[in-house]
């Protein structure tokens, strides 16, 4: 059987999609906690980086601390 799919023009996903045997919620956890990716600008990631490394810990742990003693910082003054 040959038949043709139309594609939406803003994506190559057909125009129409068949959802009637999907099974709605059955990835949804509403306790999921996400991380959110972090995205550093170069030159602020190697200086982490070099940090992280001299102390041998992730740079993660390095980010969050400064950024926890600049909350700190901002809520000293309110």
């Amino acid at each position: 059987m040959n038949q043709t799919i139309e594609l939406n023009e803003y994506n190559d996903l057909p125009a129409e999609i068949d959802f009637s045997k999907g099974t709605r919620g059955k990835f949804y956890h509403p306790d999921t906690k996400l991380n959110l990716p972090i995205y550093l600008d170069e030159d602020v990631q190697r200086y982490l980086a070099a940090i992280a490394s001299r102390k041998g810990i992730p740079i993660s742990d390095v980010a969050n601390d400064l950024l926890k003693k600049d909350i700190a910082m901002i809520e000293a003054v309110r």
